[in-house]
């Protein structure tokens, strides 16, 4: 029996519906980690080049070695308009993978956003740009374009599987990666805990519910009050 070994870089992948990428962008990245079962969410090291930034699609995911971003350039060369590259930098911040010269490219592409576990460079010219770019920071050291990688496989970013084709979504707060076949139901839960959210924070607000409806019952089962006891 042969078995044929996958490409290093696919080419093609299946892409979450323009649709839905609209609706899972319309909501903070926290309420999506949460009602996800809190997982997905990338390390804290991960963040936004300015809070402002936001962005929402599916992941182009790329593998590359420290410092070398070959591979990056040949991710540009077949993303989609929509896409989110996702580079595996290996968390190295000693020189930088991308700049204000591929983010102008991306641009002109299309691409929705870029999350890189790694550093990146031109920072005060990308805020400018207002592209959405995520990085664990920043160095000047340029890179090199001379070390195989690989495109389109699953790839590990701040302790987190990331597949192709995984919805991506940040803002302020960070990353968060949620899965294809659960992103429908991770929607309709989190419309639900956005209108819960909103509705304990006018609680709060206006006086009527200065402390969560659940603590006294939470005391008890962790044994802090006795039965029947309440704060």
């Amino acid at each position: 029996m042969s078995h044929t070994t996958p490409p290093d870089v696919i080419r093609n992948i299946e892409r979450i519906d323009p649709e839905l990428v609209a609706r899972a962008a319309q909501y903070p990245s926290s309420i999506l980690a949460d009602v996800a079962g809190r997982r997905g969410a990338l390390s804290s090291r991960i963040a936004p080049l300015a809070p402002s930034m936001r962005l929402a699609g599916p992941a182009l995911t790329v593998e590359v070695r420290p410092g070398d971003n070959l591979m990056i350039h040949a991710a540009m060369a077949i993303a989609k308009p929509g896409d989110v590259l996702v580079i595996d930098g290996k968390g190295d911040d000693t020189s930088a993978l991308m700049g204000e010269i591929m983010v102008s490219q991306c641009m002109a592409i299309g691409i929705a956003g870029i999350v890189v576990y790694g550093a990146v460079r031109d920072t005060e010219a990308i805020r400018a740009l207002g592209f959405p770019m995520y990085a664990t920071g920043a160095n000047p050291n340029g890179p090199t374009k001379q070390v195989p990688g690989r495109i389109n496989w699953p790839i590990s970013v701040g302790g987190v599987t990331v597949r192709p084709g995984d919805l991506v979504v940040g803002d302020a707060d960070g990353i968060v990666i949620v899965e294809p076949v659960k992103v429908p139901a991770v929607l309709d839960a989190a419309r639900q805990k956005l209108a819960d959210e909103t509705a304990r924070i006018e609680g709060i607000r206006s006086g009527a519910q200065l402390r969560p409806a659940w603590l006294d019952a939470a005391l008890r089962k962790a044994g802090v009050l006795a039965e029947g006891e309440t704060l």
